[in-house]
């Protein structure tokens, strides 16, 4: 380690710098709550965060060091002074579980070195009455104890447990930072880590699935053939399409933004005639073509249209009825 970074993490140097700098200065909040969506990084800059307050290397810029055994044990998940908030019931955490895991062991000081860190992911699904049980702790806190509270949804929250707590956002990466992670780290081909990073939206996490997944590049090539070939289908054509997807629910997602990505690129294109910076930049005989046949009004009407059936099916909107909609709705600013 050499101060700059935190173990695990791509990126959020202004914040591991804020935090850095809090642990430097002996001016850690009590409590901190850390947001994001999913896959963002939360638990793992949170974890990094409390490693370097725990860690026993005495230059505070080589904190965490990754070799003392306070780093160790923390990494491991065994040490006495870090404890992870957990919950059975998969849907909230329970005032029960507030009170056992937090309320009752929080009076009791540090095993070793000065500090007692608690985190708390999703956060969110604390009922009303778990939080005030934690309230009660927020507002007088032992001195040792900081906290670390992470959230997809913070607005969930109390307004007093939010006032409470010093608010850490993570934001959507870059997707050149996304692209060189996937590159380096993952060891994926740069054309196939372009469109990664660029379906993963700024978000490590979800790029790390997508590599991992045996299915990632038929759904890619399955999004790129309805691009292809959906102003020709006929209606029968597109049931059997809409069928087909819809019976593949965990992959309906997925399908739709690569689609909106390729559409993106047109569009692009269409305005540029720059290919040095599509995403598909081993489709140009595609997207030449299309935004030859599609015009400006045509590729915003089927932008729209995927993003209106992104929407439809979050809202538990029948998946074959939203897919047709969507695929006639292409077919027809195709043809426009």
């Amino acid at each position: 380690m050499t101060g700059t970074g935190f173990p695990g993490i791509t990126g959020c140097g202004e914040i591991i710098g804020q935090l850095r700098k809090a642990g430097e200065n002996g001016r850690v909040s009590h409590a901190y709550l850390i947001t994001g969506e999913e896959g963002c990084g939360k638990r793992t800059l949170s974890k990094a965060f409390a490693m370097m307050l725990l860690c026993e290397e005495t230059d505070p810029e080589n904190r965490p060091c990754m070799k003392c055994s306070s780093c160790l044990r923390a990494d491991a998940g065994n040490h006495p002074d870090l404890i992870f908030v957990t919950h059975e019931n998969p849907r909230i955490i329970s005032v029960g579980d507030i009170r056992s895991q937090v309320r009752d062991t929080v009076d009791i000081r540090p095993y070793e070195g000065g500090k007692k860190i608690y985190i708390l992911p999703e956060a969110e699904k604390m009922t009303v009455q778990a939080q005030n049980a934690l309230l009660k702790t927020l507002e007088e806190p032992p001195e040792y104890v900081v906290f670390l509270l992470l959230s997809t949804n913070p607005d969930i929250l109390l307004t007093t447990i939010r006032s409470r707590c010093l608010r850490i956002s993570m934001s959507p990466l870059p997707d050149s930072v996304v692209e060189q992670y996937v590159r380096e780290e993952l060891k994926i081909p740069d054309y196939e880590a372009k469109v990664i990073a660029a379906y993963a939206q700024g978000n490590i996490g979800r790029a790390k699935k997508a590599a991992g997944e045996e299915n990632f590049a038929e759904i890619r090539d399955r999004a790129l053939a309805l691009v292809k070939g959906i102003g020709r289908m006929n209606a029968a054509a597109i049931r059997e399409i809409v069928k087909t997807v819809a019976e593949q629910k965990n992959d309906i997602g997925k399908l739709l933004d690569i689609m909106l990505i390729c559409y993106r690129d047109i569009l692009y294109y269409k305005a540029a005639a720059d290919i040095d910076r599509l995403v598909f930049s081993n489709e140009t005989g595609l997207i030449r073509e299309k935004a030859a046949s599609i015009s400006y009004t045509g590729l915003t009407d089927i932008i729209e249209a995927i993003e209106k059936c992104g929407t439809r099916l979050r809202a538990n909107v029948s998946a074959e009825l939203s897919l047709e909609l969507l695929l006639y709705a292409i077919r027809e600013n195709s043809n426009a």
